[in-house]
């Protein structure tokens, strides 16, 4: 009998005990059989990933593999392939030609990858395995299902695969791998199989596309009619009922790529319906001829080629051809000088294209002088640098808006696999230096261009666009790339004339041997406006400045093209200090926490919707982190500026509802900073005044900083009743709590209550200089029946109708965050306020655990003990500082997601009452939860993630830390850590 490893054998039982016998089985939930599929945020992609990391031997066998499939995980199989002991063997088969193969050369070449083709039609048998063995020490992880290595299976499609755990020695392994052994020994290497298949498949290619291409011809005897997608029909939609209103302005803000010139065009085409719009014309209006040309034919495939159409620029400049044009398309420089010479009602829309740039004077020319029934604006990012008011120009008529992830969730992009990959490194000195000789270098260009190769592209030949910092480095870069004899390369600046840049996308775009470019390389012309659909690898070789114009040129990738699944990004990632900003952009988080930020980082493809993927190798991810350590995101500077965008959008100054509504700011990083949106309008807007008194203040700047988080809706509950002049606040609470919250446990109302009074009474803080600040913060005072009212100071300050509508509207904002970010996750008979994986720092787990007064973080020393209501919250800081004191530099670690080890503090023994509180727990009737943070040197290592309720599991270790003693104490969580957020947790390179 083979040698038994218990430990490992009795988690593999626990584990499909909670599986298959009854979920409340404690188990690791690594060894707990899984399903594994594209849906809850998570992709089947994420599992492989990982897994891959993780092994020391894998095994692949699936009937289909493409490019898209593999291009997710060449960034990780390269990983593989430097660590030399990780091999692997991948089958795939010739069934039906289907695998692509360029993703087999791709995994080919692969110095630790060896690759076997079974040959369907030779074995008289088809061929639908999809198995992925993960060797691991003396486990095998094993996924088996239904995914294939194809983008769509392993992103997107509803799939189902299980996950499961077996010892080497287990029947279903060796079943599993002997079935595999007689497929590979039955199978031909792909070297020897290579030419023959590539030919097949090939021919396969062809028949396939003339048999769909006959099919179209005997189904479709007559052209398709263009029809809106989902963000087209809405913005229409909205468009009719702004001018059924009397609007005469309008703007659609379009994530580039979603198609927001058919939009507008399909738009016009109801619009030439209506009686006020009937028998006159369009003018679309663009800063480029090549734009033009492009809304052009996107018009002619919504209205019919016999419309008449017409250019008016520079190449284009026949007067009365433009002037008899139904649809005329002009450049600004050419309208702006021959405006005069059109009839200032000739037109019933105008459309101006990119219209964030339409402060300028040629702009406001136009603009003044034509009288349109409607006036159109469109923009991807219509937010300025400088201080022009786009949204002002359009009466803050914003009909559509549809951003990045938005659009990637509907599908109307091209996904996109993303590449942060390290910059070279030559001679000591890393690729962020900005000198000239380096960043041109022959062993730079060969870096860039290796990269390139191995990542690669989607479709028949590479069709890229590389951003360089500068044009010297661009027109260095393109003829270096050009000497390799290998590309054919231009240089394209916005100072080249219309014909040269007309004339490098259509040999970018070309089907032509002799004659193609396989690269552009620009500094920032191709950051907006013109439409190339065909670009499928996007290369960045200069420091990201902004998300803006990261997602900018991000996005001249991500318009659909037919024979493009997909389109590669390369970035190639120095030691920047904006380094920060990429996960931002790529995320969309707009908190400004560092947290956040580096979360998203970890969870990567997670963070992505649909099949786009987000990958950065080791060191491009550690000097990302750096840049957020360093970044510094609490100033006020860039919460100035988004706050003014905002208020650009609405023409108004905003509530704060709206910063939620528009998915600007968040407002609680104004509350951090100025301690309520009050004192940030009175300092940073001269619009604003409103001036309240100093106990006023006092008043605001407490609800905004204790309570308008909404972590818990009691206390803005009990304040608004007050408001409204109840004489029986706690009755009348009670009540209203009942009715608004059913999910809340009404057996807590009498603990909840005796701390919200607390809290409103000021009570609950127990600190000197807080209370001080806050010494007129009592809102509500007792009568004589036991019940309370509103204190006198409160009801006096109330009288000041604008105080009261500001108390009012922090009030329904705190409400309006529990009900979107707490409540929804609070499940009926729950007995806590806390959500799982969502962040409170010590006065919130305080006033949440109903304590009489809260405590600081030196009393609370890791953990506390509250009799009253016999709760035990623990604090973790996962991640110790260097400098942290012995006696106090404990060891807590997580064993896997189900169970942590937890030392006490300093000077404890078996004993001690602490610690014997806490092994008792479950008899005591005590409750344990547990907090977990990044110990991180910024302002947001403030906050905890919650990991839920924590029971001791009785096994305990007596220790010697430096001369003193304390406990090891083993906890089982009784919810697993997400996977995703346990890795960030316990991740150790930060």
């Amino acid at each position: 009998m083979a040698n038994i490893d218990i430990n490992s054998d009795s988690k593999i039982v626990s584990g499909y005990q909670k599986a298959f016998i009854h979920s409340d089985f404690q188990s690791d939930p690594e060894y707990s059989p899984q399903l594994v599929s594209n849906s809850g945020g998570k992709k089947v992609l994420t599992v492989i990933e990982k897994e891959l990391k993780n092994c020391d031997e894998v095994f692949i066998s699936v009937a289909f593999i493409t490019r898209g499939g593999v291009a997710p995980l060449l960034g990780t199989l390269k990983e593989l392939e430097a660590k030399n002991h990780v091999k692997g063997r991948i089958l795939t088969t010739d069934y039906l030609m289907f695998s692509d193969p360029k993703a087999l050369d791709t995994l080919a070449s692969l110095k630790n990858i060896e690759l076997r083709m079974f040959k369907t039609a030779e074995a008289g048998v088809g061929f639908h395995t999809k198995g992925y063995m993960f060797h691991a020490g003396g486990d095998i992880k094993i996924l088996i299902g239904s995914s294939n290595l194809t983008q769509n299976a392993i992103t997107k499609n509803y799939e189902w695969n299980t996950l499961v755990v077996s010892r080497k020695e287990g029947q279903f392994a060796k079943d599993i791998e002997r079935e595999f052994e007689i497929l590979w020994n039955s199978s031909s290497t792909y070297d020897a199989y290579r030419e023959e298949y590539s030919q097949n498949f090939e021919k396969n290619k062809v028949d396939r596309l003339e048999l769909g291409r006959l099919r179209n011809k005997l189904v479709v005897g007559y052209p398709k009619e263009l029809t809106p997608n989902s963000m087209q029909a809405a913005f229409i939609k909205n468009i009719n009922a702004l001018v059924e209103k009397g609007q005469k302005r309008a703007l659609l803000i379009s994530a580039t790529g979603t198609g927001k010139t058919y939009a507008s065009a399909f738009a016009v085409r109801e619009l030439l319906e209506r009686p006020e719009f009937a028998h006159k014309k369009v003018l679309f209006i663009s800063h480029r001829e090549q734009i033009n040309k492009q809304a052009l034919n996107s018009y002619e495939q919504v209205f019919g080629k016999l419309s008449r159409m017409g250019l008016y620029s520079g190449n284009y400049n026949d007067l009365s051809l433009a002037k008899s044009a139904q649809f005329l398309f002009s450049t600004v420089q050419m309208m702006s000088k021959e405006y005069p010479e059109f009839d200032p009602d000739a037109y019933s829309v105008i459309i101006l294209d990119e219209c964030h740039r339409s402060g300028a004077e040629s702009y406001n020319k136009i603009i003044k002088y034509f009288r349109p029934m409607l006036l159109l604006g469109m923009s991807a990012s219509p937010e300025r640098t400088d201080d022009f008011d786009v949204f002002s120009l359009f009466h803050h008529n914003i009909a559509y808006e549809i951003r990045l992830q938005q659009a990637l969730e509907n599908d109307l992009l091209c996904p996109f696999h993303y590449f942060g990959i390290t910059d070279l490194e030559i001679d000591g000195i890393e690729g962020n230096v900005r000198d000239f000789r380096y960043l041109t270098s022959e062993k730079r260009v060969e870096y860039v261009i290796s990269k390139a190769e191995y990542f690669g592209f989607s479709g028949d030949r590479v069709r890229g666009l590389i951003f360089c910092s500068s044009k010297e480095e661009a027109k260095e870069l393109s003829k270096k790339f050009n000497e390799t004899g290998k590309y054919k390369t231009v240089a394209l600046f916005g100072s080249d004339s219309q014909d040269a840049r007309r004339d490098a996308i259509a040999r970018l775009v070309s089907d032509s041997v002799f004659n193609h470019l396989d690269y552009i390389f620009t500094v920032d012309i191709f950051n907006e406006g013109v439409d190339i659909p065909e670009i499928n690898q996007v290369i960045m070789l200069r420091p990201t400045e902004s998300p803006i114009i990261f997602v900018q040129q991000l996005g001249r990738g991500l318009r659909k093209s037919k024979g493009k699944e997909y389109v590669v990004v390369l970035d190639f990632i120095g030691n920047y200090d904006n380094n920060y900003m990429i996960p931002i952009a790529l995320s969309g988080d707009r908190t400004g926490n560092k947290d956040n930020i580096r979360r998203s980082l970890m969870e990567g493809n997670n963070m992505i919707k649909g099949a786009s993927t987000i990958y950065f190798d080791e060191i491009s991810r550690k000097r990302i982190y750096a840049s957020i350590d360093t970044a510094k995101l609490n100033q006020i500077a860039p919460i100035k500026k988004e706050y003014q965008n905002l208020k650009y959008k609405l023409g108004r100054i905003p509530y704060l509802s709206d910063f939620d509504k528009y998915g600007e700011l968040d407002p609680l990083r104004i509350f951090a900073k100025c301690g309520s949106y009050y004192e940030f309008l009175k300092k940073y807007d001269s619009d604003y005044k409103v001036d309240l008194n100093s106990v006023q203040l006092e008043m605001v700047n407490f609800i905004s900083s204790k309570l308008a988080d909404g972590k818990r809706p009691h206390e803005l509950e009990l304040l608004r009743i007050a408001i409204s002049g109840s004489v029986n606040l706690i009755d009348d609470w009670k009540y209203t709590m009942k009715v608004k919250y059913p999910k809340l446990a009404s057996s807590q109302y009498d603990i909840d209550k005796s701390n919200a009074v607390n809290v409103l009474r000021n009570e609950f803080f127990n600190i000197s200089s807080k209370k001080e600040a806050y010494r007129h913060c009592v809102f509500i005072s007792p009568q004589g029946t036991g019940d309370y009212v509103i204190s006198d100071e409160f009801e006096k300050q109330l009288r000041n109708p604008e105080f009261k509508s500001i108390i009012v509207e922090i009030i329904d904002f705190g409400i309006s965050r529990y009900l979107r970010d707490y409540y929804p996750d609070v499940h009926p008979n729950e007995d806590t306020m806390f959500v799982l994986n969502k962040k409170y720092n010590y006065e919130d787990v305080c006033r949440l655990l109903n304590w009489s007064q809260n405590q600081v973080a030196t009393n609370i020393g890791g953990y506390k003990y509250d009799d009253e209501t016999k709760t035990y919250p623990v604090f973790i800081n996962y991640h110790k500082d260097e400098d942290i004191s012995d006696t106090t530099k404990y060891e807590d670690r997580f064993e896997n997601p189900s169970r942590l080890i937890a030392i006490s503090k300093s000077r404890r023994t078996l004993t001690s009452n602490d610690v014997t509180t806490a092994l008792n727990s479950e008899q005591l009737g005590v409750r344990m939860d547990l907090f977990v943070r990044k110990n991180k040197d910024d302002e947001e290592s403030k906050e905890f993630y919650y990991l839920g309720e924590i029971r001791p599991s009785g096994e305990t270790n007596l220790i010697n830390l430096h001369g003193t003693s304390a406990v090891e104490i083993t906890y089982n969580l009784q919810t697993p850590v997400e996977s995703n957020l346990y890795e960030y947790i316990t991740e150790t390179e930060l």
